[in-house]
């Protein structure tokens, strides 16, 4: 069996990115084993290097100065937008809902929700009826008591038939 160094250290190296990170964000707070890691394996070090000179070229930059004059051009340039003229119906529903509050879009949202749960709802209905076979008319209490008295007479009719045909064919 061959040992191989490199691929023993890329298994330790696994998951240490976020720990070289802390690292250099709170060095006391860093386990002894990212430590004795750290000064066994050149790649991580050489990470925590390049770590620590982007960190620093960020603390030496400085912001630029915004221009004093950029809020008031933005507030002429909405107020131009705002009162031209729109070319179209759909150029005036996207002016009406960039420059006025959303406040009222949520209860149309909803109503025009409704009206789509509603009418999908209702094909859905529509469409499952079709196949269903319509109902029978609903039998009263009497006519069914007959129906179950016929039934029953026919019944004993025939056990009356068998009764007789054995008796006749037994003697």
């Amino acid at each position: 069996m061959v040992w191989m160094p490199n691929m023993r250290m890329k298994s330790n190296c696994t998951g240490m990115d976020a720990k070289l990170a802390n690292l250099l964000l709170d060095p006391a707070a860093a386990p002894v084993e990212v430590r004795s890691h750290l000064a066994g394996c050149d790649r991580c070090r050489r990470e925590l290097d390049e770590l620590r000179a982007t960190m620093n070229l960020l603390d030496s930059w400085k912001t630029p100065e915004p221009n004093p004059y950029f809020l008031t051009r933005l507030e002429a340039r909405l107020r131009e937008e705002h009162e031209a003229a729109p070319a179209g119906w759909l150029a005036t529903l996207r002016a009406h809902l960039v420059f006025h509050p959303v406040s009222h879009v949520r209860p149309l949202a909803a109503m025009a929700l409704t009206i789509v749960l509603l009418v999908g709802g209702g094909a859905y209905l529509g469409i499952t009826d079709w196949n269903q076979p319509p109902a029978a008319p609903p039998q009263t209490a009497v006519v069914h008591d007959l129906q179950t008295m016929e039934s029953n007479a026919q019944l004993l009719d025939q056990l009356e038939a068998l009764s007789s045909n054995n008796e006749e064919s037994g003697d």
